[in-house]
């Protein structure tokens, strides 16, 4: 596949996913996110700054070592190429990143408490364990990018990460199932919170997982 087609489809792929987030209302007031898809093993499409109406021709390609090589960012998004490049460099399976400031999920990284995985969408889009919060260290620097890069180390199945006093990181094999994902967690982060005025959430029981998969095979055959 030729380079320009690559580029187009992985970037009109963001755009829908942006398009799919506002939809699904879990976005904050402002609006406020960043979306990357990796070009290869050197590259990746991110937002400029802003998402809501967002088009393909906004996006700009950059460098994991941080260049841009096309297109215009505004300062507000160069300072995160480290975060994108980070994980990027630690999964090299990842096709696209979402960092939101989803309501719910925030209210857990501004507590510093790991978002518990008690939902079935979490088990069904890619992440059954709970989500992890990275340190707090100020945006887009050294602190936060090393942070970010010991809890994909430390947790190698993790597809998310709570950024403590910041907001959501979320990562997957692309945008769609990446978009998916984000949703499922700020749903069940507004679920966990309502159960906690009846009583408080539960745990799956043991094997949930291993149903759930073995539900899926069974429509997908």
């Amino acid at each position: 596949m030729k380079d320009a087609q690559v580029v187009t489809e992985q970037a009109h792929q963001l755009v829908e996913a942006a398009e799919g987030l506002f939809t699904a209302g879990v976005m904050s007031h402002s609006g406020h996110a960043n979306l990357s898809a990796r070009l290869d093993g050197e590259r990746f499409l991110l937002t400029p700054g802003f998402v809501r109406g967002l088009r393909p021709e906004h996006l700009a390609t950059v460098s994991l070592d941080g260049r841009v090589l096309a297109g215009e960012l505004q300062s507000v998004s160069t300072e995160i190429i480290a975060m994108h490049s980070a994980v990027y460099r630690a999964r090299p399976r990842v096709g696209a990143i979402i960092h939101t400031h989803s309501p719910a999920a925030t209210a857990f990284a501004v507590a510093h408490r790991p978002l518990p995985c008690r939902t079935e969408p979490m088990l069904r889009f890619g992440q059954p364990e709970e989500v992890p919060v990275v340190p707090w260290g100020p945006r887009g620097s050294d602190v936060s990018v090393r942070g970010i890069a010991d809890i994909l180390e430390r947790r190698p199945t993790t597809a998310a990460a709570l950024l403590a006093n910041h907001g959501l990181l979320v990562f997957g094999p692309d945008a769609a199932a990446t978009a998916h994902l984000l949703v499922a967690i700020e749903e069940s982060a507004e679920a966990e919170i309502a159960a906690a005025a009846i009583g408080g959430a539960v745990d799956f029981p043991e094997g949930a997982l291993e149903a759930v998969r073995a539900s899926i095979a069974r429509v997908a055959s």
